[in-house]
């Protein structure tokens, strides 16, 4: 009796301990965490690798909301529905969806860049009756170019403008104009020369208004130096269409770590009857300046004025806030006054002085 007991829970214990060593070769330990797409931090933050290639890419772009008023920023001369017998400015509202991508792969060439951005607007129109009406502006391309180490190719704006810079941080930074038609197709190259000197050559559309196609291109050239205080660019450009010219200088100076201010001085030729597709203010001469004020991480003050030889004045100034990171609200005010002129041809550009104050409110939501 005891020899059989002694079996039976020998028995017993080898099917608890066979019992346990199956209950843990079935536990399935806890899945690692999937990585769908492979990040890429050649380019920047935000590029991750396309699937199957060695090609990263990065969307993004932003939502933007502005709400405008006045004689500059406001629709004119629009009738009041509250009071159809009489004439006065309105809301100008206008909102935007711009979709952006930006890609890069390294080659035995350099690197292979694009970049594409597409616009989508609606806003406030003036119809046949002379009333403010809600419409879409349609879909623009404003940028579609290919980049092989300093080699671009594509739609893209001036080199006139991007090279020198935007005139500043201001929304209505072209009160005075200061650049012409910016969108143009291009044959470029960048060269860096390092220790801070860069240049541009840039071949770009040569078709004028009330001219037939040309086959010549006009033709871009600049030259810059950057430093941690700053940088300072020249550049110039050939109308080949009406065969004007037109040159500009540009200092920026990073004047302390919460101010930076820039100067900018333009001159375009002329001699045929104010036509020059690159110089779009009265006169031959015209001058920029204003600056950025960074009160904290959040908010910033910026403001710019323009003057140019026919006597235009445009001043331009908002506060920008961060509500949160990638949500900006702009408050700005401008003021744009306006004499009669007469060009160096005879030919009366503007009949009578005129002037005029307006406001806008942009919200934008970037990403």
């Amino acid at each position: 009796m005891n020899i059989k007991s002694l079996l039976l829970g020998s028995a017993a214990a080898l099917i608890a301990v066979s019992g346990a060593r199956a209950a843990d070769a079935v536990v399935v330990a806890e899945p690692e965490p999937a990585e769908y797409v492979k990040i890429c931090d050649v380019y920047g933050a935000g590029y991750f690798y396309i699937p199957g290639t060695e090609t990263c890419l990065r969307i993004g772009g932003y939502v933007r909301y502005d709400i405008g008023a006045g004689k500059v920023n406001g629709l004119t001369d629009v009738n009041d529905r509250s009071d159809p017998g009489s004439l006065n400015d309105t809301f100008y509202k206008h909102a935007r969806f711009t979709l952006k991508t930006w890609t890069g792969q390294e080659t035995e060439l350099g690197t292979l860049k694009t970049y594409t951005e597409t616009r989508f607007n609606w806003e406030t129109q003036v119809d046949a009756a002379n009333y403010a009406v809600a419409a879409g502006r349609g879909v623009s391309l404003n940028f579609a170019w290919i980049q092989l180490g300093g080699f671009r190719v594509g739609k893209d704006e001036s080199a006139w403008v991007t090279f020198s810079g935007y005139a500043g941080n201001v929304i209505d930074d072209s009160l005075v104009g200061y650049g012409g038609d910016f969108d143009t197709g291009v044959v470029q190259y960048y060269f860096d020369a390092g220790n801070g000197f860069s240049a541009v050559v840039s071949l770009e559309d040569g078709a004028g208004v009330n001219t037939v196609d040309s086959y010549i291109p006009h033709v871009v050239g600049g030259v810059k130096y950057t430093q941690g205080w700053g940088s300072i660019s020249a550049t110039g450009v050939y109308d080949s269409v009406w065969e004007e010219w037109g040159a500009k200088v540009r200092l920026d100076v990073n004047a302390t770590n919460e101010l930076s201010l820039f100067a900018m001085a333009n001159y375009g030729t002329d001699d045929n009857i104010n036509h020059n597709s690159f110089k779009n203010w009265d006169g031959n001469w015209a001058l920029f300046g204003g600056g950025t004020y960074k009160f904290n991480e959040k908010t910033s003050f910026n403001a710019q004025v323009s003057y140019d030889e026919g006597k235009s004045l445009g001043v331009a100034a908002n506060i920008a806030y961060d509500i949160v990171p990638g949500f900006t609200i702009i408050g700005e005010v401008d003021y744009v006054n306006r004499k009669a002129f007469t060009d160096s041809q005879g030919l009366v550009v503007r009949a009578a002085d005129s002037d005029g104050f307006g406001g806008i409110l942009r919200f934008q939501r970037s990403f």
